[in-house]
């Protein structure tokens, strides 16, 4: 190489053109030093060349176009991997992956909002429940389970009564069993006489009953387990797992609970997409079950309920063929829950029902 790097972040000659160093190379592309060392690391944005005695890293001014593209796509929110595949691709595919991203998103934000409408809903019904009185509440339900078009056996269990719903869905060589047991730990709280102070705790010692009860760790069997459990109009929600509870209310269908499994982690973390998680090859790995040797984490809370919601317990072998507009729109146009659930299940056959398949759905009117 002709000349030599410079350490204030000029430039140096190169061939035909010249090198820039890391600062000059990042005032050029609007990155920073650190983005430029990372995406380095990664294989996004490889320098020309590295110096061999001052280990200064020097960028060909050709790639500034490349990373004037990374930044904007940083400053969109995509993720890295993501960034990787749209800068090799030619800049017609690359436009239609970026329009699908920003689809993906708008879809996520619209998603994030109902959420929010659902969060301030639940939190003015606290606000207001000690001034209002409080309706009696019924519950009408209905539970269903189907082995599915693939699966040699039913590892499935779910439970509905007026005053507790159940879904457990089991994995490995006794998970059917295990789902069973997780099922039947809860059943006795159907005919406690409970108060609204009582929920969460008899509910979580009964899953913990549950959890003592599973197989052991060097079986590979266990089970997720989502219930909710009724005294009045106050819900108790405990989950564990990547099953999932679904409200319907006037604002819409709220997913209330959140899956513990790795691909949501790396959601989270935005390593990867909505749209990428439901085909990765880690989906059904999960990070918290009733598994024996496991730490027993589950999610916890109190929902207050009024006439005429409709709640759904789902296994993911529903959630996995069947979009929420689906979901949506079956328990919106469902003349009651036993209907429901044998709509979800037929319409999971219909897509071709990989996995096990498990539903729960529970309609509040007033007494």
């Amino acid at each position: 190489m002709d000349g030599r790097a410079i350490a204030d972040g000029g430039e140096v000659p190169y061939g035909d053109g010249e090198l820039l160093t890391i600062g000059a190379f990042a005032r050029a592309s609007r990155l920073s030093p650190k983005a430029l060392r990372l995406y380095g690391e990664l294989g996004l944005l490889t320098p020309a060349r590295v110096d061999p005695r001052s280990g200064y890293r020097l960028y060909a001014p050709a790639q500034l176009e490349r990373a004037r593209l990374v930044a904007w796509l940083r400053r969109l929110g995509m993720p890295l991997a993501r960034i990787r595949e749209v800068c090799e691709l030619a800049p017609s595919a690359a436009a239609a992956a970026v329009t699908a991203y920003w689809a993906q998103v708008e879809a996520d934000t619209a998603a994030r909002r109902d959420l929010a409408a659902f969060l301030v809903d639940q939190l003015s019904r606290k606000d207001t429940v000690m001034t209002e009185p409080r309706t009696p509440l019924t519950m009408r339900c209905a539970a269903l389970t189907d082995r599915g078009l693939v699966r040699p056996a039913n590892q499935d269990a779910a439970y509905a009564g007026p005053r507790l719903l159940a879904v457990a869905d089991g994995y490995g060589p006794r998970g059917g069993p295990a789902a069973t047991a997780a099922i039947e730990a809860l059943k006795d709280l159907e005919n406690r006489d409970l108060t609204s102070a009582d929920l969460l705790g008899v509910l979580e010692e009964a899953a913990h009953r549950a959890h003592r009860a599973a197989p052991s760790a060097n079986e590979a069997s266990g089970s997720t387990l989502t219930a909710l459990l009724r005294s009045g109009s106050q819900l108790a929600l405990l989950h564990i797992g990547d099953s999932r509870a679904y409200v319907l209310r006037d604002s819409g269908l709220f997913r209330i609970t959140h899956d513990h499994s790795l691909v949501q982690s790396l959601v989270d973390e935005g390593r990867l997409t909505p749209e990428e998680a439901s085909s990765h090859p880690q989906r059904a790995m999960l990070l918290r079950s009733l598994e024996g040797g496991t730490a027993f984490a589950p999610d916890l809370q109190l929902v207050e309920a009024r006439p005429g919601e409709r709640y759904l317990l789902c296994t993911d072998g529903l959630t996995g063929v069947l979009p929420a507009e689906t979901i949506q729109d079956v328990l919106t146009t469902a003349g009651g829950p036993d209907q429901a659930v044998r709509d979800l299940v037929r319409l999971a056959r219909e897509a071709g029902a990989p996995d096990n398949a498990g539903c729960v759905v529970g309609e509040l009117a007033a007494a």
